[in-house]
C-alpha cells in the first residue's frame, strides 16, 4: 500500500515572514512532482481538503496550485473553496477570449490568480497585459539571465496592482538581485525546501464514488444515500476531513451520517465527489487498509449490539451507534488527538462521551467491543447480564459482523 505525499514550500516576504505556500503533489518516492496536468491539480486540492486537512497544511495561509487550461475551463474549478487556494496559470495556457472570460469570472467570484514561473521579457508582457487587472500575483523565474529593461517591466506590472514573486531563488546573490529589481515575495531552496506531508492512502474504490455521485444527482432518498455512505467508511472518513478543513461552518452538532449529509447538502456533496473522481485519487481495486477493516467491524457491531439491547432502535439512534464505530480510530487515521478532532467537527456530546469517556449506552457497547478485541470473554458475560441478553448473544453478533466485514474486504467472494 502506497502512502500519499504532499510538498509544501513557503513563500516569504522581505521580512522572512511566510505569506503563502506552493503546493506540490509528490509520488510514493517523495522525489517526483506531478505538474502541468489537471489530474495533478485536483490531486493536490483533494489531498489538502480530504486527507491532511487545510489547517494542518496551510495554517491560516493560502496554497498556490498549478493549473492547466483544461482545469481552468472546467466548471469543477468553481466548486473549490477560494479561501484556501490561489490558482497558478501555467505558461502553456493560451490567452484567448474564452480564457480571459473565465479569468474575469473567477476574479469576480473572489478567486486569486497568479501567472506561474515565467521568464519575463517583452513578448511575455504582451501576452499577459490584457489580464493584469484580474491577476493578483506574477511569479518570475530567476534562473533566467539578465534581460534588458527587466526592472522597468516589473515596475509596469506592479503599477497594475500585481504583486511580484521571485522564484527559483537558490542563493543569497539571486535573492538580493530579485529584491533590488522590485520583487516583494520570494520562493526557493535558499529559504526552505518543500516540507513533505505524509498520509496513509486509504482510498475508496472508484466505482463506489461514482455510484454515490449518481445517487446524489438523481432523485434518490437521503435514507438510501446515507445507507450507501455507511457501507463505505473510507469515503465517509474523507468527508469528515473535508468538513474539518473549514469549508463548512455548522451551528448544529453532528449526530449521524444522515445528519452530515443533510447539513452539507446534495449539491456540495456531489461537487466534492466529483473532485475525488477528477483527481484520479481513487484506487482501481480493493485495497482496504487494516484500520478500515477494524472500523467496518466496529460499526457493524455497534449497530447489531444496540439492536439486540433495544429492538425498537431506529434510524437516529442506529446512526449514532454507527458514528461511534466510524470515529473510533479517526485519531490514528488523521494523526491527531481524538478530543481535538471531535471538537473540531462538532460531534454531538453523547457520541463524544461514548468515545472519550465510555459513558451512556453507546459508550458501554464501545467499551465491550474494545474488550472483545482484547479477547476478554468475562466482559462479554458481564455485558449480557447487565442488559438481560441471552447467553452467547454477543458471540453470535460477533460472528455475523465478521461475516459482513469479510464481504466488505472481498466483495466478489
Amino acid at each position: 500500500m502506497q502512502n500519499i505525499y504532499l510538498g509544501c514550500q513557503p513563500i516569504i516576504d522581505t521580512q522572512s515572514n511566510v505569506c503563502a505556500y506552493e503546493l506540490l503533489y509528490r509520488d510514493s518516492n517523495k522525489d517526483s512532482t506531478i505538474t502541468g496536468d489537471r489530474h495533478a491539480s485536483a490531486s493536490v486540492i483533494n489531498s489538502v481538503l480530504n486527507k491532511f486537512g487545510a489547517t494542518t497544511v496551510l495554517g491560516n495561509k493560502q496554497g498556490f496550485v498549478k493549473i492547466d487550461k483544461k482545469f481552468l475551463m472546467n466548471d469543477l474549478i468553481l466548486t473549490i473553496p477560494n479561501k484556501f487556494f490561489v490558482f497558478s496559470l501555467l505558461e502553456s495556457i493560451e490567452i484567448n477570449e474564452r480564457v480571459i472570460e473565465r479569468i474575469e469570472q473567477l476574479h469576480k467570484k473572489g478567486y486569486l490568480l497568479v501567472i506561474n514561473d515565467i521568464k519575463l521579457d517583452e513578448a511575455v508582457m504582451e501576452k499577459y497585459r490584457h489580464i493584469f487587472r484580474y491577476i493578483s500575483f506574477i511569479k518570475i523565474d530567476f534562473t533566467q539571465e539578465s534581460v534588458q529593461g527587466l526592472e522597468k517591466m516589473i515596475l509596469d506590472i506592479k503599477s497594475n496592482g500585481v504583486r511580484v514573486i521571485g522564484t527559483k531563488i537558490e542563493d543569497a546573490k539571486t535573492y538580493y538581485r530579485a529584491r533590488k529589481l522590485g520583487c516583494e515575495w520570494f520562493q526557493g531552496y535558499h529559504f526552505a525546501k518543500p516540507k513533505i506531508f505524509e498520509s496513509q492512502n486509504c482510498e475508496p474504490l472508484q466505482i463506489k464514488v461514482l455510484k454515490l455521485y449518481k445517487l446524489l444527482i438523481q432523485d434518490t432518498s437521503l435514507d438510501e444515500i446515507t445507507l450507501e455512505f455507511e457501507k463505505n467508511p473510507e469515503i465517509t472518513i474523507q468527508l469528515l476531513q473535508y468538513i474539518n478543513s473549514g469549508v463548512f461552518k455548522f451551528e448544529a452538532k453532528i449526530a449521524s451520517v444522515h445528519n452530515i449529509l443533510t447539513l452539507v447538502g446534495r449539491k456540495a456533496l456531489s461537487e466534492w465527489l466529483m473532485l475525488m473522481i477528477y483527481s484520479k485519487s481513487v484506487a482501481t481495486k480493493s485495497q482496504h487498509t487494516p484500520h478500515m477493516m477494524i472500523i467496518k467491524n466496529r460499526t457493524e457491531l455497534m449497530r447489531r449490539i444496540l439492536k439486540a439491547i433495544k429492538p425498537d432502535a431506529r434510524g437516529n439512534m442506529l446512526g449514532e451507534a454507527y458514528l461511534v464505530g466510524l470515529l473510533s480510530l479517526i485519531d490514528v487515521v488523521f494523526k491527531k488527538e481524538m478530543k481535538e478532532i471531535l471538537e473540531a467537527i462538532k460531534i454531538k456530546d453523547n457520541i463524544k462521551n461514548a468515545i472519550l469517556k465510555r459513558s451512556n449506552i453507546l459508550g458501554d457497547i464501545f467499551k465491550l467491543i474494545k474488550e472483545l478485541e482484547s479477547f476478554n470473554t468475562e466482559a462479554e458475560v458481564a455485558f449480557e447480564k447487565k442488559y438481560a441478553l441471552q447467553r452467547n448473544t454477543i458471540q453470535e453478533l460477533v460472528v455475523q459482523s465478521f461475516e459482513e466485514t469479510a464481504k466488505f474486504e472481498n466483495p466478489a467472494a
